[in-house]
């Protein structure tokens, strides 16, 4: 038994929440809160939780009945000399029915598991879907926040929880308890109170000494979790920033990050498993002290005459198949801890209040034509320490392109954030087709708009399903025509693979203009209303600059565009521009009239042109 509980503890025990992995304290719900949160998620399989419980009583009534039957046996035994019609007849029967019981406690216990696997599989399915749904609609801020090995390690535990907690409380506790009370009324029934009264001593002690030390080895399991996740998290954290890593020579820097944390968890794990031997050791010592106090008082029933062979062995085999699953009662009131842990955390992610949320009753964005975009005193701050915007003003008409520059910290991308409603402005309002965005669904917000990001990351999969993602269930025919106006078609078509190449983890293995390219593909492919480049072309070299700059004007036709850029030379075109700095425009026109203004806007673009020269000089051009 002792083998059993080891493995069973090496696992971690989640109950430290990760760091970073919930930005917000959270209060710890209690044991009977967190069933009652799962309730709902098993009762839809009410009927097969009844099944269940039938044939569970079914095969513990059948285990019960194994040990009277064994009594008759040997009792039956015990015949004269020359009895041979009974020796052939009875026993043969009691022997068939005791293999009969024995094989209806096997068959009972596995209907049970059969009919409630569905419900078990069916709960994590629909809280894994839950979790998973929630955190895709939890605020940008949340994921900035969170770290991803530590919440991933939480779900991952929350999900096994269910399995665990469903397995652990119906498979083993319910099926105990329900032994041990038809065990208990036997003996008394059958003998004296005095074995009742014996069995029922044992288990307290035996039931208290467990759960005591079991919830003092909490501290022991809360540290292990915690380095756990910790470990996790800068192992993700380190793999992810592979090309980091490589470009400063810090392998053996990150594997002594790592290392640490798990020289410390290799130290809680000792200490955990020191004290859980010695929790096995104190089971068993109570054990034996029932066992040999049963076993004396039943002897001592035989010597007397009230009882005979086939009682003693009875009373035997009663203990043993109690023992069997008290023996295992750590363990099991562990995890169930444990797996209520689990869950306990992973219901408190479920619950974490959505900062973007729908206003009751919204309605979907109506859009009939190319629409507006107007940005009213729009005021932002990530944080009351940190203002973004003040009192920002502008009109992007029916498919016109407004172009948005200035210096790193101006602002610009924030412009992006909120119109794809990533955060809500504190102050003033954004609309589209004259609809403030916070009055409608956030969906149909973002289907209504294209982006081509600064920082491209893509799937780990193949070419043609990045570029498929603006538009989920597109044809081949669809896919290739947006990579074409893109200009990588050639590039793909080269590769041994074509549109099955796979582009690695985050696209790692494109280049940088590469994966602009298929960012640009994939909006194309969209094909929305409103279209926003976020330095669309800042991975591109000047050549390919200029040659898919024909390709963005032509995708811009007819939509309303947003354009986020530092190079001056890509916005010339826009039909205003609106110069920023520190949260503020502080010119706009167009591009002719801000160089005749000769103020911020012909400051930049006389820089950008003097670099410019300056580099077809040195390359000699």
């Amino acid at each position: 038994m002792r083998s059993r509980a080891s493995t069973a503890d090496s696992y971690p025990a989640p109950a430290v929440a990760t760091p970073g992995a919930m930005a917000a304290p959270t209060l710890v719900r209690s044991d009977w809160a967190t069933l009652k949160r799962l309730f709902p998620y098993l009762w839809e399989y009410k009927w097969r939780a009844m099944a269940a419980l039938a044939f569970m009583v079914g095969a513990k009534l059948a285990n019960v009945g194994v040990p009277l039957l064994l009594k008759d046996l040997v009792d039956t035994l015990s015949l004269k000399p020359g009895d041979v019609q009974a020796v052939l007849v009875v026993p043969i029967a009691l022997l068939l029915a005791y293999g009969l019981l024995r094989l209806s406690t096997t068959l009972f216990t596995e209907l049970r598991e059969l009919v409630f696997a569905k419900a078990t599989e069916g709960a994590a399915r629909r809280i894994s879907l839950e979790v998973f749904r929630h955190l895709h609609a939890l605020s940008l801020r949340f994921h900035l926040e969170r770290q991803t090995g530590g919440m991933t390690r939480d779900i991952e535990r929350g999900t096994r929880g269910v399995h665990s907690l469903i397995s652990y409380s119906l498979y083993s506790i319910i099926p105990t308890l329900i032994e041990v009370t038809l065990v208990l009324s036997l003996l008394a029934v059958k003998f004296d109170v005095w074995f009742a009264g014996i069995t029922l001593i044992a288990l307290v002690f035996y039931i208290t000494f467990t759960v005591l030390v079991t919830n003092w080895r909490t501290q022991f399991r809360k540290t292990m979790n915690e380095l756990d996740s910790m470990a996790s998290s800068r192992a993700m954290d380190s793999l992810l920033n592979y090309e980091t890593v490589k470009y400063f020579n810090n392998e053996e820097f990150e594997a002594r990050r790592y290392d640490e944390n798990l020289v410390r968890y290799r130290a809680a794990a000792i200490t955990s498993q020191r004290t859980l031997s010695m929790l096995n050791a104190g089971q068993q010592l109570i054990i034996a002290f029932g066992l040999v106090a049963m076993l004396w008082r039943a002897t001592q029933g035989v010597v007397d005459g009230r009882m005979t062979l086939g009682d003693l062995v009875m009373v035997n085999a009663f203990m043993i198949q109690l023992y069997i699953p008290l023996g295992f009662l750590g363990v099991i009131y562990r995890e169930i801890k444990q797996s209520l842990t689990d869950l306990e955390k992973m219901f408190t992610l479920m619950e974490r209040e959505r900062e973007i949320a729908d206003e009751p009753g919204a309605q979907p964005l109506h859009i009939e034509a190319t629409p507006a975009v107007r940005f009213e005193n729009v005021s932002f701050a990530y944080s009351p320490a940190r203002p973004i915007l003040h009192n920002v003003s502008f009109e992007i008409p029916p498919g016109k392109t407004v172009a948005v520059v200035g210096s790193s910290g101006a602002g610009k991308s924030t412009l992006a954030r909120l119109l794809y409603r990533f955060y809500d402005v504190q102050q003033g309002c954004i609309t589209i087709a004259g609809q403030d965005i916070k009055q409608v669904t956030q969906a149909s917000v973002r289907q209504a708009i294209g982006i081509v990001p600064q920082d491209t990351v893509l799937f780990n999969d193949t070419v043609e399903y990045n570029i498929a993602y603006g538009k989920p269930g597109a044809t081949h025919e669809e896919v290739e025509q947006a990579a074409r106006a893109a200009r990588i078609h050639d590039f793909i078509v080269s590769t041994p693979t074509g549109y099955q190449t796979m582009v690695g983890e985050r696209g790692l293995k494109l280049s940088g203009g590469e994966k602009q390219r298929v960012a640009i593909a994939r909006t194309l492919l969209k094909n929305p209303p409103v279209v926003i480049f976020d330095e669309a072309t800042s991975a591109l070299d000047s050549a390919n600059e200029r040659a898919i700059q024909s390709e963005l004007r032509t995708a811009a036709q007819n939509k309303t565009t947003l354009v986020i850029a530092h190079r001056l030379s890509t916005v010339v075109d826009a039909h205003e521009i609106l110069v920023m700095d520190a949260g503020r425009i502080v010119e706009r026109g167009s591009h002719t009239a801000l160089l005749t203004a000769n103020g911020r806007y012909a400051d930049m673009w006389a820089m950008q042109q003097q670099a410019s020269e300056r580099i077809l000089d040195e390359i000699g051009v």
